[in-house]
């Protein structure tokens, strides 16, 4: 199949997914406004061209306008067997506009779960893509909720996730890790992999930091991440005096997480909103005990006190404590961690997710 990707190619999870059809033989087009490196030989990048810098919220809609024209250009160039749009209030935009059938709308998270939230024309784009769509693919129940309260055919939706390779995200110590990092090995670890943006709440972990370390005093925290709230997040960890205890390690490329989260004994996330997290579910391939956010999409995941623990949002002092009881209790963190790796086996691997959706490409160009 000559299959056609909207996205944007600097993020891993596109490169993930695209690569893996690449590498079974398909001919794989990618449409992105920004390169991406790592990519199979077999995939070839079209950038589309911006006309007005993405600053103010009318270069926004000029930008989308002039990306529409230049998109539907590519299509008749390309002559796809078939369109997978990712992220559906941008590039599911785009996909919709090409003018070309069949395209699907491959959903992340907060393009469905907070951007229509936020004026009523994102919400009448978003269901204008949505009904325009031969398929949506969603990976969590939660996000089908809320494409269902979007007016989305049920009978479009399918639930796939991104999947993790087990194979690398694995329990697996990686020796003299720990000491590169200059962190003792019997010094207990937390690790956050989010970004540092508004939405990920890192805020809530440092302000718990002080409550571990009155028990866990030794508790070194690793948060793996970059963003715009990294000076603001520095400077509140210096006015609490737990500078000392974190290392900020900023941006990591993705293959090389797997030994980061070996390094760690506890896995949080501190999260406002989240679909299926890719970030939780690495850290319990790995089998890290988890403790995060007690959100909808999380719950598919985590069942509280069986394989990890679920906090109220932004209740630091809860947080802090379910920290502290898994450092305290390593049998406890050993059967979180367990359970956690069993359910990613059984529910989200890799390979077995990607082979659904190219079942369900094939069925979508048979129609």
């Amino acid at each position: 199949m000559r299959i056609c990707y909207i996205a944007d190619a600097a993020n891993i999870h596109t490169r993930k997914w695209v690569n893996y059809f690449a590498l079974k033989g398909h001919e794989i087009r990618l449409i992105s406004p920004r390169t991406g490196e790592g990519y199979s030989k077999n995939v070839r990048l079209y950038l589309l061209t911006t006309l007005l810098p993405q600053i103010q919220l009318i270069s926004g809609y000029v930008n989308t306008l002039v990306w529409i024209v230049q998109t539907r250009r590519l299509m008749r160039k390309i002559k796809p067997d078939i369109i997978d749009a990712h992220y559906v209030t941008l590039y599911g935009y785009l996909g919709v506009a090409s003018g070309f059938h069949p395209v699907i709308l491959t959903a992340w998270g907060s393009d469905i779960l907070i951007t229509p939230k936020q004026s009523w024309i994102h919400r009448l784009l978003t269901r204008y893509a949505l009904k325009k769509a031969d398929m949506v693919i969603c990976d969590s129940e939660t996000m089908k909720r809320e494409l269902l309260e979007l007016s989305t055919d049920p009978t479009k939706i399918r639930l796939v996730y991104n999947g993790i390779d087990t194979q690398r995200f694995n329990p697996r110590r990686v020796q003299g890790f720990r000491s590169r990092a200059g962190i003792p090995d019997n010094v207990p670890v937390v690790i956050s992999t989010r970004s540092l943006r508004p939405v990920y709440n890192v805020e809530m972990l440092i302000k718990a930091i002080p409550l571990v370390l009155r028990e866990k005093p030794e508790t070194r925290f690793l948060i793996i991440g970059d963003g715009e709230q990294k000076e603001q997040l520095s400077k509140l960890a210096g006015s609490l005096g737990v500078s000392n205890n974190i290392q900020f390690l900023g941006w990591a490329a993705h293959d090389d997480i797997p030994d980061y989260l070996s390094a760690a004994d506890v896995y949080v996330s501190t999260s406002l909103s989240d679909s299926t997290s890719l970030s939780l579910q690495e850290a319990m391939a790995c089998e890290l005990a988890p403790v995060v956010t007690d959100l909808p999409a999380n719950r598919e995941w985590v069942k509280n006190g069986e394989n990890g623990w679920l906090v109220p949002v932004n209740d630091v002092e809860a947080f802090a404590n379910k920290i502290i009881h898994l450092l305290k209790n390593e049998n406890l963190r050993k059967q979180f961690g367990k359970a956690g790796r069993t359910i990613i086996e059984q529910r989200a691997e890799y390979e077995k997710e990607m082979s659904k959706m190219e079942g369900l490409y094939r069925q979508m160009v048979k129609k």
